[in-house]
C-alpha cells in the first residue's frame, strides 16, 4: 500500500467515527459493560420478585397501585413494577449511567484520546446524553417487559379494565403498556441531562453518581412538601407518576404533554450548562 494509500485510510477512519458508528460503538461499550448489565437485571428482578411473592401470599390489596388486580389479571405486574421502581431504582441506575458519562472517561485518561480524533465536545456530549436516553427506554421496557412474562407465567391474561371502566384486549393492553414504558424514560431525561451536566463537573464518577441520585431523592422530597408547593411544577419528578392517564379511554394526552415539556426545558438548560462547562474543561491535566 502507497503512502497516499495510508493517509487516505487514517483520514477516513476517524470521519466514520463522527457519524452512527461513535453511537453504535458507545452504546456497544454501555450495554457489555457488567454494571450495565447487572442493572438491567436488578431493574428486571422487581417485576419477578412481586409476582412470586402476590402468587405465595396471594396478597391483600395494600400496597402500590394496580397491586390488587394482578392475581386476575397478570399484565398489572409491569405496570406495579413501574410504580415501585420510579421513585428509586430508575434513578438510581439512571444516575449511573449519566454520572458516569464524562467523569468515568476522564478518570481513567480515555477522554483526551476521544478529543484527539475530530469528535468534537459538542459531538461527544450529544453521543454520551442519546446513549444515556436509550439507558432510559431499555431500563423501562426492562421493567415493564419483565413484569408481563412473569405475570403471564404466574397469573391469567386477559382483557384489561381501564381506570374509566372501558375494557381493552390485551393487544391494546400490551400497547398502552408500551406507552406507559415510554412516558416513564421521558421523564427520567431531565435527569441524566442533570447528571451529564454534573459528570463534566468532576473526575470522580462515583461523586457525580451519587450526586445525580441525591438530585432524584430532594426533587421527590421537595415535591411532597406542601410548603414547596410553588416549585412542584418545575421539579424534574412532578410527572414521574402521572401515567394513568394513559389508562382511560379515550387517552388524556395532557400530562403526557406537560412531561415531555417539563424534560425538554431540563435538557436545553443543563445541555446549555454542560457545554458551556466541558467546552472549557482542561482534559488534559
Amino acid at each position: 500500500m502507497s503512502s497516499s494509500d495510508t493517509t487516505a485510510v487514517t483520514v477516513r477512519s476517524p470521519r466514520r467515527a463522527l457519524g452512527w458508528g461513535f453511537f453504535l460503538s458507545e452504546l456497544g461499550v454501555l450495554f457489555r459493560r457488567r454494571r450495565t448489565q447487572a442493572m438491567l437485571g436488578a431493574l428486571a428482578a422487581v417485576p419477578i420478585l412481586i409476582a412470586v411473592a402476590i402468587r405465595v401470599t396471594g396478597g391483600d390489596g395494600r400496597g402500590p397501585a394496580f397491586l390488587d388486580r394482578i392475581s386476575q389479571n397478570g399484565l398489572f405486574v409491569g405496570m406495579t413494577a413501574l410504580v415501585v421502581s420510579i421513585p428509586l431504582f430508575l434513578p438510581l441506575t439512571v444516575g449511573v449511567v449519566a454520572g458516569d458519562s464524562i467523569a468515568g472517561e476522564a478518570s481513567t485518561g480515555t477522554l483526551r484520546y476521544l478529543l484527539v480524533s475530530p469528535v468534537g465536545r459538542i459531538r461527544l456530549l450529544v453521543v454520551k446524553f442519546a446513549s444515556a436516553v436509550v439507558f432510559c427506554l431499555a431500563a423501562t421496557l426492562t421493567v415493564s417487559l419483565a413484569g408481563i412474562l412473569a405475570g403471564a407465567v404466574l397469573f391469567p391474561i386477559g382483557p384489561v379494565t381501564l381506570l374509566s371502566g372501558d375494557t381493552v384486549d390485551v393487544g391494546e393492553a400490551l400497547l398502552r403498556a408500551l406507552l406507559i414504558s415510554v412516558y416513564v424514560a421521558l421523564g427520567l431525561l431531565g435527569l441524566a441531562a442533570i447528571g451529564l451536566f454534573i459528570s463534566t463537573l468532576t473526575d470522580a464518577p462515583v461523586g457525580a453518581m451519587a450526586a445525580t441520585v441525591v438530585v432524584a431523592i430532594l426533587s421527590q422530597v421537595l415535591g411532597q412538601l406542601s410548603q414547596t408547593e410553588l416549585l412542584h411544577p418545575f421539579l424534574p419528578s412532578y410527572h414521574w407518576l402521572d401515567f394513568a392517564d394513559l389508562l382511560r379511554q379515550p387517552i388524556d394526552w395532557s400530562s403526557f404533554a406537560g412531561n415531555a415539556w417539563l424534560q425538554l426545558a431540563y435538557v436545553a438548560i443543563f445541555g446549555a450548562l454542560s457545554y458551556a462547562r466541558f467546552a472549557t474543561k482542561d482534559v488534559l491535566s
